[in-house]
Order: structure tokens, then sequence, then C-alpha cells
């Protein structure tokens, strides 16, 4: 029976092809699920995200509109954005980014982003709370496969960025970015740790001493 048609397991991977993918998508007990394809499988992710994993959600945008600003970077941010290479691969991360001459390449009315007429976004972010070896795995293999220049991992337990550069479909960790110059990811895990203590006005300031240091 068509994995479709079934009840389907979430936060994990199954077999499915292209079709049952779109159609689970479609599927209104999937409504709030987000959406994953890579390698003829699928995966829907319904974890429920709860208060560490918007809060480092919140400030990992925030830093990165705050470097940005500071450094005269162009820079267009997406949350929770489909990326879609049809019939191939499918990913809808917690963040991404488009940088420098790309920043203004999305038009504004666009949904889903089609990856066979724009170029990836140059940074994408994962904010792994129970998805970290998901994140480690097949999601890195996944947005290699896409092209992405970065790939972040925000591990919210251990309060930890691993970074990785992406080249030549294959990938290596990286401690300061490489697509925002001078970003050194030590920083970004400070300001999540003093976000366990303070709010996100005091760590913003916190953030901005920093940068324009």
């Amino acid at each position: 029976m068509s994995p479709v048609q079934t009840q389907l397991p979430t936060d994990t991977w199954v077999t499915a092809t292209w079709e049952e993918y779109l159609a689970a998508l479609d599927n209104p007990a999937y409504a709030k699920a987000r959406g994953y394809y890579f390698n003829g499988r699928m995966r829907l992710e319904m974890s429920p995200l709860g208060n560490p994993h918007s809060r480092d959600h919140a400030t990992i945008i925030a830093a990165l509109y705050l470097f940005a600003a500071l450094r005269n970077i162009d820079l267009d941010a997406h949350d929770n954005c489909t990326y879609r290479k049809r019939g191939f691969d499918d990913a809808q991360p917690d963040a991404s980014f488009y940088m420098g001459e790309n920043a203004e390449i999305i038009p504004w009315e666009t949904t889903i982003i089609d990856l066979d007429q724009f170029p990836a976004p140059d940074l994408v972010i994962e904010v792994a709370y129970s998805s970290l070896a998901d994140d480690q795995g097949e999601k890195r293999l996944l947005y290699e496969s896409l092209g992405v220049k970065e790939y972040w991992i925000i591990d919210v337990q251990a309060v930890k960025i691993i970074a990785f550069k992406v080249e030549n479909r294959g990938s290596y960790r990286i401690e300061q970015s490489q697509v925002l110059p001078g970003l050194e990811m030590g920083i970004l895990e400070e300001a999540f740790r003093r976000s366990r203590q303070t709010n996100h006005g005091k760590v913003s300031a916190w953030l901005l001493s920093q940068f324009q240091g």
C-alpha cells in the first residue's frame, strides 16, 4: 500500500515517489508539517518546537541581520521557505539566506523557490533540538546536493554551532563563515549562551558591541 494511503510515520525518512511526497504535503493531516525529499525518500517533521527551538531560531536571524547591516552586506532572509528541484529534491530549512549579488534575486511574489530557475541560498540553517542526528546526516547530504555554500546546524541542547562550507557536493567544518566574512561561530555561540539567562534585547545589545568592536 502506498505510504500516502496509510498514516505516515513522521520525523523519519520514508521511501516514496515524488508524487507520493507531494500528495502527503497536500494531506490536511500534515498541513503543519515541514517536508523534505531526497534520494527517493521523504521526511515529514511535526515535532513540537517549543521555547528553546523558537528562541534560538529568533536569535540567529536577528544576529545575522545585525551583522549584515553593520558590515554593509546585502542579505535576504527566508524563514521556513521551500526550495525545490522538481522530481528530485525538496527542503524547508528553519532559516536560509541569499547574500550579495543574489540578495534581490527572488521575486517578492515567489512561493516555492524553484531551484531549476533560481540559485540555491548561500546559507542554510537548521535548528536542532531533537533532530541533530538527521541534520548532521541526511539533511547535510541534501544541502550538499542542492548546492548551498554554507550549512549551519544549531545544536540547541549543547549550545553549539556545527558549521560546514559546501563545495563540489561535499562539505567540511569551519569556525568562521565564508559567506559572512569575519563572523566567528564562537561569537554566535556566546550569544546563545547569554540568551539562556536574559532577553533578546540584551543579547542584541551585546552582539552589537561585539560586531562593532
